[in-house]
């Protein structure tokens, strides 16, 4: 993004800034990409105020929104699937009769890398609209080497094309592909001998994921590809306990995982694994309301051990097909029992954090990277509390806005 061509200045403004909300109103003073200042209004003086192009007046500040679990790339659809599920189908029936996954990689191996950029690029600008600066993207619905590539590389030119942040995840243990059909194993030998090393050389993968489930692959599995990983110099995450209790977090926990993601079956040895090793537990309302799970992640257990809790839409074409990052704010509290505080740092410092990004993104500070919204609310607390769209006033990405434009008079 080009520098901006003055100081900006957002003034007397409620802050959230990543861990709190300032009691005062406060002054934001971007310059270039970074925020500048970040003070109490009643101390910047009138000819600092001078100084400066205001941008807005009033309103809510937070940082820019992260979504740290998507499948945003994939074709097609599969509305058939939501509608077997609510005649009383399970996730593992579907999968088990070739449907689940295994069907959206016969859309993705069908579709030209155009074709799933065309396909992509209104989700992610659905969720760009919602607030999103930063996204991760993963792959996992090629599941051979030219379709895994093809995915990743589409996520890295959305990235390029639009105002945001994109990061990539290489999740080629996400299912078993066909042709590997009774050959887990084998499998896990193509990835780790030859995706996985081209993934890298490409540099097309940010970190790498595994599905570690019953009707995905063993913690056995799972562990070759986080030891393949590691020898790349690739940091790991994790699809874990959602459906059972195989014991892959703390598997991840070994490697020092950046998260583990979804947790229903979590148990107290999990708990402490992610504590000690400082993982990020994601929690995904979107998954658990589609597939009408009833076994809640620990939330209880989680809080007390002092895990950070990030949220995420995992938006995805078959379990979460949901693309808007703030009901999942609405989401984490009303089903899972956390508070709207924990679900707006869930969805800045946290996810910040399981992405590896702490200290660089998802918090407000002079020195930080200048992304950030600006809401018609008068507490950030809303954005859990309601699910209403209209409420982003201005999106600031790099210091330049992109949604919405500068306006003094902004009244919540």
């Amino acid at each position: 993004m080009g520098a901006s061509p003055t100081r900006q200045l957002w003034d007397r403004v409620t802050v959230f800034d990543g861990s709190r909300t300032w009691p005062q109103p406060m002054a934001v003073i971007v310059s270039d990409e970074r925020i500048e200042r970040l003070i109490p209004a009643s101390e910047l003086s009138a000819d600092q105020r001078a100084g400066c192009e205001l941008m807005a007046s009033g309103g809510v500040i937070t940082p820019g929104l992260i979504d740290c679990h998507t499948h945003l790339v994939f074709a097609g659809h599969r509305a058939a699937e939501f509608e077997q599920r609510l005649e009383g189908a399970s996730y593992a029936d579907i999968a088990a009769a070739g449907g689940g996954i295994l069907s959206t990689v016969r859309a993705v191996r069908a579709a030209s890398e155009d074709e799933l950029l065309d396909q992509t690029r209104p989700r992610l600008q659905a969720l760009m609209a919602d607030g999103v600066t930063t996204v991760e993207i993963k792959s996992g619905y090629g599941l051979s080497l030219e379709d895994e590539l093809k995915m990743l590389r589409a996520a890295c030119r959305l990235g390029r094309e639009l105002p945001v942040r994109v990061l990539t995840t290489f999740l080629g243990a996400h299912a078993l592909p066909p042709e590997f059909s009774g050959r887990p194993d084998a499998y896990i030998d193509e990835i780790c001998e030859r995706m996985l090393p081209a993934v890298a050389e490409a540099g097309l993968a940010d970190a790498v994921d595994v599905f570690c489930e019953h009707i995905a692959f063993s913690p056995a599995q799972c562990e070759r590809v986080f030891q393949a990983a590691t020898r790349l110099g690739l940091p790991v995450k994790i699809h874990a306990e959602q459906l059972s209790n195989q014991h892959g977090t703390a598997l991840a926990a070994r490697f020092s995982a950046l998260s583990a993601d979804h947790l229903e079956w979590l148990d107290e040895a999990g708990v402490a694994a992610m504590a000690e090793s400082g993982m990020v537990a994601t929690l995904l309302p979107g998954a658990f309301l589609t597939l009408k799970e009833t076994r809640l992640p620990p939330i209880p257990a989680l809080r007390e051990a002092g895990v950070p809790m990030a949220v995420a839409t995992d938006g995805n074409p078959g379990s979460s097909p949901m693309f808007q990052l703030t009901l999942m704010l609405n989401l984490a509290c009303t089903l899972f029992g956390v508070t709207p505080t924990e679900a707006v740092q869930g969805v800045t410092r946290h996810a910040a954090r399981a992405l590896g990004l702490q200290g660089q993104l998802g918090e407000l500070a002079a020195g930080k990277m200048a992304d950030f919204c600006l809401w018609r609310i008068d507490d950030p607390v809303e954005l859990a509390y309601a699910v209403q769209p209209g409420r982003l006033q201005q999106r600031v990405f790099a210091g330049e806005i992109t949604h919405g434009a500068p306006d003094s008079g902004v009244t919540p």
